[in-house]
């Protein structure tokens, strides 16, 4: 009987530290639903100078945001009081805000972005004051002007119909898929969450048309920003260079500027693009482009992959142990073969297919 009696006062006296235990938690968890949103970092930091004029602005958050409370209201940015036009998406994965500004910033130019206590947590809970921060565009360089992605520029891969990987993908940046839907993302071994998806293949996310809002409406917008980008691109004729080497590029030294062919375009070795940090490149292709194996795009001078558009009418593909450079934009479909690599984008209005293929993002 005494035993009993012991072992009940034990049960109880475990029950109630179980009890408190839950209690501590949940009180825990009220006070960190309790705690206002604030910005870690922001892309560019205050201060920067020399920054790109095709770029986003971006800021993450220490905690997950409410996407609505991200507006043209809540999100600004200004230049002597003159606010900028642009589109407002929001990563969730990454806790990032993003404003793809509508046309290119001016050269030389200082700029404030401004985040207002109207944006709010997952919670309710509201930032308790403003994040303000500010900074100066690079000078204009040779060239003509970049092309402008808006919301395209989230994302290292965007394609209408399919995104297909065979083998080991390493892909750094977001991919997305509109109008298709997410089964149409093969060979990835997707876990699969609300509004994205994640592999181990890929350091970012993946987005496709039949995910939770607002990832819907996001593509849409994204791939809208693609054809435009496309179109923008092949509408450039301001000095152009017209069929250079016949089509064949490789072994050459190409300076900035808009070069065009009317017909295919194939690098059959290295091709070097030497130019500043802010020059620009423009190849407009009305047939294929291709590069064949084992050879490069490469930089030299500063100049950086995020300024440098390749505009194909046809396909697009990047041969065995090849590597490329730039934003590649094709109106059919794009193809890296085994072992091929990029520090670009891809932007296909068909299908992408990757085999063991290296993709990274560049920094915009």
């Amino acid at each position: 009987m005494k035993t009993n009696n012991i072992l009940k006062r034990s049960l109880m006296v475990m029950l109630a530290i179980i009890i408190v235990s839950m209690a501590f938690i949940g009180c825990n968890a009220a006070i960190d639903s309790q705690n206002p949103p604030t910005v870690d970092s922001t892309f560019p930091l205050h201060g920067a100078t020399g920054v790109s004029s095709n770029g986003t602005i971006t800021a993450i958050f220490d905690d997950s945001v409410d996407a609505v409370s991200l507006t043209t209201t809540t999100f600004t940015l200004s230049n002597g009081g003159t606010d900028v036009l642009g589109e407002i998406t929001y990563d969730a994965p990454s806790k990032t805000a993003i404003f793809a500004p509508s046309e290119n910033l001016g050269y030389t130019t200082a700029y404030t972005a401004i985040l207002t206590t109207g944006v709010i947590n997952t919670e309710g809970t509201g930032m308790t004051e403003a994040k303000e921060w500010s900074f100066t565009t690079a000078s204009a360089g040779a060239g003509p002007a970049p092309v402008e992605l808006g919301t395209a520029a989230n994302y290292a891969i965007l394609a209408k119909t399919t995104v297909t990987t065979t083998g080991v993908t390493d892909i750094t940046g977001n991919l997305g898929l509109s109008p298709a839907a997410t089964s149409f993302f093969t060979g990835f071994s997707l876990t699969k969450a609300t509004g994205y998806a994640t592999s181990t293949l890929v350091s970012g996310s993946l987005y496709a048309a039949d995910m939770a809002p607002p990832t819907d409406i996001n593509l849409t917008t994204a791939v809208e920003d693609m054809l435009s980008a496309y179109t923008d691109a092949a509408d450039e004729s301001a000095d152009a260079i017209l069929d250079l080497g016949a089509g064949e590029i490789g072994s050459l030294v190409l300076a900035p500027g808009l070069y065009k062919w009317t017909s295919s375009v194939t690098i059959g070795s290295d091709v070097t693009l030497n130019g500043g940090a802010n020059d620009v490149w423009i190849f407009q292709t009305s047939g294929d482009l291709s590069i064949s194996s084992g050879f490069d795009v490469i930089l030299s001078g500063g100049a950086q992959p995020q300024n440098i558009f390749w505009q194909v009418a046809g396909g697009v593909t990047l041969d065995t142990g090849s590597h490329f450079e730039g934003i590649v934009m094709s109106q059919t479909n794009i193809a890296m073969n085994t072992g091929s690599s990029i520090n670009g984008r891809l932007l296909a209005q068909t299908q992408i297919t990757l085999d063991q293929a290296t993709v990274t993002k560049p920094v915009m």
